[in-house]
């Protein structure tokens, strides 16, 4: 992990949010972005807002450039709900929650992502004798 960022407490349902993280998720930083300025979501709005400011942190930090960086990590886990109530038939009342997010973006440099995918060189051992 080479930067992360956090928004806390977006009035946004973990599962809606959730719907856009395979669109992003191993993606180059600039090219998430632009991928999530065509998706016609609301969440891709926090995202973009959020990876943004995930790339800010990698250039202010440790002074990167943002066509080096790929998503490594992006999670959406739920926050406090707000409770509301409405009225319902035979005079009772019902509860409804308005879910809140948590959502953390880590990103890494892309060379160390090359790297571990290179195949290893294994020593063939030779079995006949």
């Amino acid at each position: 992990m080479i930067s992360k960022a956090t928004v806390r407490y977006i009035r946004i349902t973990p599962r809606k949010f959730r719907q856009i993280i395979p669109l992003v998720k191993g993606r180059p930083a600039e090219e998430a972005i632009a991928v999530l300025m065509n998706v016609n979501k609301k969440a891709s709005q926090y995202a973009i807002e959020l990876l943004k400011s995930a790339i800010a942190n990698a250039k202010r930090i440790q002074g990167l450039e943002p066509s080096n960086l790929y998503i490594s990590r992006i999670t959406a886990n739920c926050g406090p709900m707000l409770k509301r109530y409405r009225a319902a038939s035979m005079g009772r009342a019902t509860m409804i929650r308005k879910r809140t997010s948590h959502v953390t973006v880590e990103l890494d440099e892309i060379k160390e992502k090359l790297a571990a995918q290179a195949p290893k060189a294994t020593k063939v051992k030779d079995k006949r004798k």
